[in-house]
């Protein structure tokens, strides 16, 4: 009898002890747990994406041109699209510079994913040049910082018109290709703002939860191909020109100050840990630091605090707006 008791007192003390150290990785987290653990134990993206034929949207800056040189490091063959020819031509350069490819391991690709018929003639060409896809990474696509209210309608369509159809569109023409060859990956690039709301970005959550319900269902619709894998990547407040390039009130005006960004997830370890996510098949990683991902976890599981709590962090974040400096400034365990 002593023996047994001494047992449940030890396995009860385990289980303590399991969920204290569960709770310190968490509060030390940039990423949720199931993504820190792939990233420890898991595959590697340096041995799983070596020579892989990886074809980028939004490449010419922020996320998409980190993941750019980080899968140039890796080995991978790169496809790199956006507007701007001329910036890719940039990070096709410095890709070539910090790796060990060659001047036809890196295809040029000028695409805009609001001309959705050019599309098809996009991912021809991507086959013509390597012969197959491997990966595609939906990167393309522009934030928001602006009222409901003050805000025309336009906006709210041209932001559907790229973060979203734009996005399926392409993704269309890709994956026709890879159910022909039983394999390969979609990888979109979504936001925590796919998982919460937040104000100052009601057209961009929407686009974003748009994004999260589709390839959720798309996965299921794709259970007789194992091998092609649907994964989305939830990036919080991250260091890139994205806040230069967003939506405001009216599509002809631009944001005039887009306030200090130091504070946010510098843009490398939110590319290594998309990397981690492709390597190891992750379904959906949240990529962020506190508070953000701390209201991931409420918004999922604990849904009336999540709005209590973002009614209360909403208040400041327009204050911040309204007064000229980064809406998440405040939010930030980071000193600046």
């Amino acid at each position: 009898m002593a023996w047994g008791c001494a047992l449940c007192l030890a396995l009860a003390g385990g289980a303590l002890l399991a969920l204290l150290v569960q709770l310190l990785r968490w509060l030390r987290a940039d990423g949720d747990l199931t993504l820190l653990w792939a990233e420890r134990w898991g595959k590697k993206p340096e041995h799983e994406l070596r020579g892989k034929v990886v074809w980028v949207t939004g490449a010419s800056s922020g996320i998409g041109e980190e993941l750019a040189y980080q899968l140039a490091k890796l080995g991978a063959l790169l496809a790199i699209s956006a507007r701007r020819e001329d910036e890719l031509q940039r990070v096709k350069k410095k890709c070539l510079q910090i790796s060990s490819l060659t001047e036809n391991d890196i295809l040029v690709l000028r695409l805009d994913l609001t001309d959705r018929s050019s599309h098809e003639a996009a991912t021809n060409s991507v086959l013509k040049h390597f012969g197959k896809i491997d990966i595609l990474v939906n990167n393309g696509g522009r934030s928001q910082r602006s009222l409901f209210v003050d805000t025309n309608l336009d906006v709210y369509n041209a932001i559907i018109e790229l973060n979203y159809l734009g996005t399926i569109s392409l993704t269309k023409y890709v994956l026709n290709h890879m159910v022909q060859r039983k394999k390969g990956k979609i990888v979109t690039v979504s936001s925590v703002m796919g998982i919460m709301g937040a104000p100052l970005a009601t057209g961009y959550c929407a686009s974003k939860h748009a994004l999260q319900g589709f390839f959720n269902s798309l996965r299921t619709e794709l259970t007789d191909y194992p091998e092609i894998s649907i994964i989305q990547i939830c990036p919080g407040p991250v260091q890139s020109q994205i806040i230069q390039n967003v939506f405001t009130e009216n599509l002809a005006k631009s944001i005039e100050n887009s306030g200090d960004q130091s504070h946010k997830m510098p843009t490398d370890r939110c590319a290594r840990l998309t990397l981690v996510s492709v390597a190891n098949d992750v379904k959906e990683a949240w990529i962020s630091d506190h508070p953000y991902l701390a209201v991931c976890y409420l918004w999922q599981y604990a849904p009336t605090w999540a709005w209590w709590l973002m009614n209360r962090m909403g208040k400041r974040r327009i204050q911040n707006f309204k007064s000229g400096i980064d809406a998440d400034a405040s939010y930030s365990r980071k000193k600046k």
